[in-house]
């Protein structure tokens, strides 16, 4: 068995520690020495945006906010569903996640960074959403396990029902919000439903030919006859 390599450190967000690492030609990132993404298992972050984006093929000026850039792979999933005249939006909170996407990982999901359609925010995607308005006809989530904000604390906005508001404001009419997850939630299954949107549970898996571990991708639309609760 071939050793992991560690390659590189960067700080998260507050006291967290990512970490990248390689073993042969087999890449992983870890946070705080757990596990959080591994470049051979990706079907599913690709899937979140094969499903998101899969009615935009044909739409002119299409706009889409991914929330997480990771090893790239959503990224370059979105890429090729979207027209040459779409625009892309990545939002990563960590620079040095930028700087890997760049260089020691750019070949895994094809150099997406590379692609004219796509422009890098090196900030909190929460900061994204809190001021646009009106802005995209997707925005992808993919910044942590789920609901629980397992990886970083500072992602359990992006959960909560002022959070999924501002997502939903930063729609614009006939768009969606779609998040990948670790696992079913029905509790935050139903905060979406509060918060203004129908939803749809997803099943996808890990690896390609239906294989790998289970994971949820959930699609939220705004339901336009939503009354907010006083």
């Amino acid at each position: 068995m071939i050793p992991w390599e560690l390659l590189a450190r960067a700080k998260a967000s507050g006291s967290e520690e990512l970490t990248l690492h390689r073993r042969g030609t087999e890449y992983c990132i870890k946070v705080d020495g757990s596990l959080l993404m591994d470049s051979t298992a990706h079907a599913s972050e690709a899937a979140l945006a094969d499903i998101a984006c899969r009615d935009l093929g044909r739409q002119p000026h299409a706009s889409v906010l991914i929330g997480g850039l990771g090893m790239g792979f959503t990224l370059s999933a979105a890429l090729k569903k979207l027209r040459p005249d779409a625009r892309v939006s990545v939002a990563e909170l960590v620079p040095a996640v930028v700087e890997w996407n760049r260089g020691l990982l750019s070949h895994l999901a094809g150099h997406p960074l590379k692609d004219k359609r796509v422009a890098v925010l090196v900030e909190d995607v929460a900061q994204v959403l809190r001021r646009e308005r009106g802005a995209f006809d997707a925005v992808l989530q993919d910044v942590d396990n789920g609901p629980e904000g397992l990886t970083l604390k500072a992602n359990d906005w992006l959960y909560s029902e002022e959070g999924l508001r501002a997502a939903s404001a930063a729609l614009r009419p006939g768009g969606l919000l779609a998040f990948w997850a670790a696992k079913p939630d029905k509790n935050f299954i139903k905060r979406m439903r509060k918060a203004g949107f129908d939803v749809a549970e997803i099943p996808v898996r890990s690896r390609n030919t239906h294989r790998g571990a289970h994971y949820v991708v959930w699609v939220a639309k705004p339901n336009p006859f939503h009354r907010p609760r006083i």
